[in-house]
């Protein structure tokens, strides 16, 4: 009997990924010669790949932050030619929230060699650390064991 043929939508088991602990941008996408207009870089994508449009985002901005954020802001903060226009921590912030892009937290995690990932993953992580203090015990002991063998104490 040949093979029955997949149902339709049914996703073969073989193309399942386990998704990403932490999320970051394409480099190429956020490659630049300075770490401000990396982080242009990166809000000009989030912006790009966001499903509201900015007059929106800035409105929400606003609401989060209590402060006006305009749509003219948004785009100096997403072009690398507007050097006098940084978008500070605060509407960095603004912006995570309105988009819940956690990329442009990576942006800034990258340099120092960190991950931002989600909190859920935390009691995984320390378990691999008790895991590692373990081993690293156990081989102490190992150790111990063997200098207390060879000088006769046991």
């Amino acid at each position: 009997m040949p093979p029955r043929a997949p149902a339709p939508g049914q996703m073969s088991l073989l193309d399942w990924k386990a998704p990403a602990p932490e999320q970051r941008f394409e480099e190429h996408r956020i490659r630049a010669a300075n770490v401000g207009a990396r982080i242009s870089k990166a809000v000009a994508a989030t912006l790009a790949e966001c499903q509201m449009p900015r007059a929106e985002v800035a409105t929400r901005m606003s609401e989060f932050l209590g402060e006006p954020v305009s749509e003219h802001m948004l785009n100096a903060y997403a072009s690398q030619a507007r050097e006098g226009h940084k978008i500070s921590a605060a509407r960095l912030m603004a912006l995570l929230h309105v988009t819940g892009d956690i990329r442009l937290l990576q942006v800034l995690a990258d340099p120092f060699g960190w991950s931002v990932i989600e909190s859920r993953y935390l009691p995984l992580i320390e378990l691999a650390v008790l895991r590692e203090q373990e081993d690293e015990a156990q081989r102490r002991i190992k150790s111990a064991r063997a200098r207390a063998r060879a000088g006769g104490l046991l």
